[in-house]
């Protein structure tokens, strides 16, 4: 880590813009919970809550978006912007500003996730005796968000199209493609997210069945962070030869 890279990455992804719009989206899971809560559903509360609530709405649509904006602004807007030649001049490794910036990315993408996750779950299930669902889904979208902001991340050094690029990975690949064919869900960061929460929450096959196990998936996460990562530092690197020559 590097502490200067940290604060001004930190600052640059907390701009009132995107502090705002993803604490409105942060509230629209709180806000379902609370619907059908105080509402009249015959759904049984984990059913929904595991497979309508944490399944579909956050880990589907809230987690990768909230890591594709800053997953891709962490090191992507200053790329666009030409002010990276600068940050790229210091004499600091090139795996620690991918490493910092990484890190700040996903913290901040977790403390916006891992809230809608806890308080819409607490909401959705209070007095049903289901605490383990909250805790599966809160370990898998912290897992799941660093898998995510990995590769957007490297993403967004690779392509000044990263935020494009990234929507079409989520929601056509993920939305989409795996759907339909059963296969590939093995390439998805979705799949992995929910296979590790089902693992965590054991929770009947009935209520909740991930498509993945649970080892599968956490072996599966740890392989995309690392190759993500590794592939962000070499081009980082290649960009700053780039640059120089």
């Amino acid at each position: 880590m590097n502490w200067p890279v940290a604060q001004l990455t930190l600052r640059l992804l907390l701009n009132q813009k995107r502090t705002v719009l993803l604490a409105v989206l942060a509230l629209v899971p709180v806000l379902l919970a609370a619907v059908f809560r105080w509402g009249s559903f015959e759904e049984h509360p984990a059913d929904w809550a595991s497979n309508r609530l944490m399944a579909q709405i956050i880990v589907a649509a809230l987690l990768p978006l909230a890591a594709l904006i800053f997953g891709t602004a962490a090191l992507g807007s200053e790329i666009d912007d030409g002010t990276a030649v600068y940050l790229l001049a210091k004499p600091i490794p090139r795996w620690r500003v991918v490493v910092s910036k990484l890190v700040v990315a996903w913290l901040v993408t977790v403390a916006f996730v891992l809230m809608a996750t806890v308080v819409a779950g607490v909401l959705a299930l209070a007095g049903e005796g289901h605490a383990l669902v909250v805790v599966g889904f809160a370990v898998a979208v912290i897992a799941g968000a660093l898998a995510y902001c990995t590769v957007f991340l490297a993403l967004s050094v690779a392509t000044s199209r990263a935020f494009l690029a990234g929507l079409v990975y989520v929601f056509i690949w993920e939305g989409l493609v795996t759907g339909l064919f059963e296969g590939t869900r093995v390439l998805s960061i979705r799949e992995y997210t929910l296979g590790l929460a089902g693992w965590i929450a054991s929770l009947s096959p009935k209520t909740f069945e991930p498509e993945l196990a649970g080892g599968q998936s956490l072996v599966l996460l740890a392989i995309v962070c690392l190759v993500a990562g590794w592939v962000g530092v070499r081009l980082l690197q290649r960009f700053e030869t780039g640059e120089s020559s």
